[in-house]
């Protein structure tokens, strides 16, 4: 049963994920909060809400701290008197901590996002010993102490050879139990995602910023929907690599766009690494739509039929807006591929946007 502080509390919860949910797009915009991310836990500054305090006194509100005083005094030395206080109230803000779970379900509420049901590695399993209860044989190392202890003392107590003047307990092996364990099986729903994006002179810090702000949040709603997920990272102008996640997000070139090449450095890297049948793929592709020619495009439409989708549960295509870009490739595969329902593409001209292509790509909840 509940004590009413835990009910209180588990109020005060309702009520800050309510704040939130009215201003989640807001919040989803909000660069630092990445930085806040730690140990599963999101800080989020959450307006309008008081933490309960106890108050003291007779509620009078003339005096200045201890003594009186009235408006226009000095408060120190070092002060001058500038005349009476503001009127207006304050905006409160409180700072609560949030699980990246529980954000992403606020997240996946208010997007009406349905829940993923994963493919392939389900029908695995992995083995996990979990302690059941005791029996009378073991190891030393797995002696439940307390029930043994329990054990002795209430045999020598019946047996009245217990003296309390004199607390000594003897154990006997018949007192001996040990903790025991069985093997669950548990079913493996693992994900990989791979980020690919054009780092070529046209995508700049503006882009790249909507990039990492839109990454975070797929990385949290795929995170609540599979038991472990990887996280891969390409980079490509003309040539493509795979990078850790902060060069990813870091790396500045200089150069002409061949996406072709991210696609064939994620098939490789699925071939080498992630088996179909095991895993759930997600790929998604990062540009300001500018490719080097014709040709590539119809390449990249080519790897992207023959050799990526059969493969993945959702190509996801966002193309941020640039001011050198020519936007083109959203147009290409819309032509090439808007028979595969597979391939997701959405358009981000600014933070604003971000809300709204998260939801395109997680609304069939594949």
């Amino acid at each position: 049963m509940l004590l009413k502080i835990q009910k209180d509390h588990q109020r005060f919860r309702q009520i800050v994920k309510g704040r939130i949910r009215e201003d989640l797009r807001k919040f989803i915009t909000r660069g630092e909060l990445i930085g806040k991310e730690g140990k599963h836990l999101i800080s989020i500054p959450v307006r309008g809400i008081d933490i309960p305090n106890f108050r003291y006194g007779d509620n009078s509100d003339t005096g200045v701290g201890a003594g009186d005083g009235k408006p226009g005094d000095e408060v120190d030395a070092n002060g001058e008197g500038i005349g009476p206080g503001g009127t207006e109230p304050g905006q409160h803000l409180l700072e609560v901590d949030i699980t990246l779970d529980e954000l992403a379900d606020i997240l996946g509420e208010e997007l009406r996002l349905p829940r993923i049901k994963p493919k392939g590695r389900h029908s695995l399993t992995s083995q996990k010993d979990r302690y059941s209860g005791v029996r009378q044989a073991g190891p030393e190392s797995l002696r439940h102490f307390k029930r043994t202890f329990r054990r002795a003392l209430r045999r020598q107590i019946i047996s009245g050879v217990y003296d309390p003047e004199r607390p000594r307990i003897i154990f006997e092996r018949a007192d001996k139990v040990y903790r025991s364990w069985k093997t669950i099986l548990q079913p493996q729903s693992n994900a990989v995602i791979i980020y690919m994006m054009d780092i070529s002179g046209s995508m700049g810090d503006e882009q790249k910023e909507l990039v990492r702000l839109e990454a975070f949040w797929i990385d949290a709603w795929l995170r609540r929907n599979y038991q472990g997920v990887e996280s891969r990272y390409i980079v490509h102008d003309v040539r493509a690599a795979e990078v850790d996640r902060h060069t990813f997000f870091h790396l500045r070139e200089d150069g002409g766009t061949k996406i072709s090449s991210a696609f064939k450095c994620a098939q490789e890297m699925l071939k080498s690494h992630y088996a179909s049948d095991e895993w759930n793929i997600y790929l998604f592709h990062f540009s300001d739509g500018d490719n080097s020619s014709e040709s590539d495009n119809r390449d990249c439409c080519r790897i992207l039929r023959e050799d990526l989708l059969p493969h993945v549960n959702m190509f996801g295509y966002c193309q941020v807006a640039s001011a050198y870009g020519s936007g083109n490739f959203i147009n290409v595969l819309h032509d090439y591929l808007h028979d595969d329902e597979r391939v997701i593409t959405t358009r981000v001209n600014g933070k604003d946007d971000i809300y709204d292509s998260i939801k395109s790509f997680f609304a069939p909840g594949k």
